[in-house]
C-alpha cells in the first residue's frame, strides 16, 4: 500500500487564525488614548510633537498619523496656529458624552440578552464587582475606579460587536477623565457597588427592562454628580 502525502487542504480545521500585525501609528495612537485616560495629559494639555517623539522613541510622521487618529476620535482638537490639546471637560461635553455611553451600553445589553449570554456575561460582570467592592472603602481609589471603567467594557465585549467595542473604546477614555474630575463627589464606595450588583443581577435574570431600566439610572447618576456639584463650574467647565 502506498503513502499519500496530506495536502494543506485535507489537514482537519485549526484554530489558528493569521496573525494581524498592528501599524506603529496604530501601536503610538494606542499608547497616547492610556496616557490620556491615565490623567497624564489632563483637559486643556498640549501635547508637543517634538517631546512626544523623544519620549516614545518614534519618528514624527507616524506620531503625527497617531495623533490625527486621536483627533478623529474627539481626543484630541486642533487649535490653530497653536498645536493639538486634550479637550477641556465642558458641562454640555460631559453630557453628551454620558448620552454616548449609554446608548452604546444599552444596545450592548439587548444583544446579550437576545442571544441568551446573560447568565456568561453576569459571572464576568459579578468578578469585577467583587473587585469594587474590595476597593470600596475610598470613593477615589485608583482601584475603584478602574474597576468600574471595567464594569462598563465588559458589558460590551459580551455584546461581541466590533463597531460597539471600537466606539465603546474612545468614549471609555473620556469617561476616565470624567471621573477623575469626579473624585470630589464621587459615590460612596457602597452605593457604586450596590449600583452595579443590580445591573448585573438584571443581566444574569435576562430581564431586558428592568437591565435598560438601572443602568440608564445608573449613567443619569453619574452624570449628575459630575455636572451637578456644590461648586459653580467656571466659565462653563467641570468643577
Amino acid at each position: 500500500m502506498t503513502g499519500s502525502v496530506m495536502t494543506a487542504s485535507d489537514r482537519p480545521a485549526s484554530s489558528l487564525e493569521p496573525v494581524v500585525q498592528e501599524s506603529t501609528p496604530a501601536i503610538i495612537a494606542r499608547a497616547l488614548r492610556r496616557a490620556i485616560s491615565a490623567g497624564e495629559f489632563p483637559p486643556g494639555s498640549q501635547l508637543g510633537e517634538a517631546t512626544l517623539a523623544k519620549q516614545l522613541g518614534v519618528s514624527r510622521g507616524p506620531l503625527r498619523e497617531a495623533m490625527q487618529r486621536l483627533t478623529q476620535e474627539g481626543l484630541l482638537i486642533s487649535r490653530r496656529n497653536r498645536g493639538l490639546f486634550v479637550p477641556e471637560l465642558t458641562a454640555d461635553a460631559v453630557a453628551d458624552m454620558y448620552l454616548l455611553r449609554t446608548t452604546i451600553e444599552r444596545a450592548a445589553v439587548e444583544r446579550i440578552l437576545a442571544a441568551g449570554t446573560g447568565p456568561s456575561c453576569a459571572d464576568r460582570l459579578d468578578a469585577v464587582v467583587a473587585r469594587m467592592s474590595a476597593a470600596a472603602t475610598r470613593r477615589d481609589s485608583p482601584a475603584m475606579m478602574a474597576a468600574d471603567l471595567e464594569f462598563h467594557r465588559t458589558i460590551v465585549e459580551s455584546a461581541e460587536s466590533d463597531r460597539l467595542s471600537r466606539v465603546h473604546e474612545t468614549v471609555i477614555v473620556e469617561t476616565s477623565m470624567c471621573l477623575r474630575a469626579m473624585a470630589p463627589t464621587y459615590a460612596p464606595g457602597s452605593d457604586r457597588v450596590s449600583e452595579h450588583r443590580e445591573i448585573a443581577d438584571a443581566v444574569r435574570a435576562g430581564d431586558r427592562t428592568r437591565a435598560v431600566a438601572v443602568l440608564e439610572a445608573h449613567m443619569s447618576d453619574g452624570l449628575a454628580r459630575l455636572t451637578g456639584g456644590t461648586a459653580e463650574p467656571a466659565a462653563g467647565h467641570l468643577p
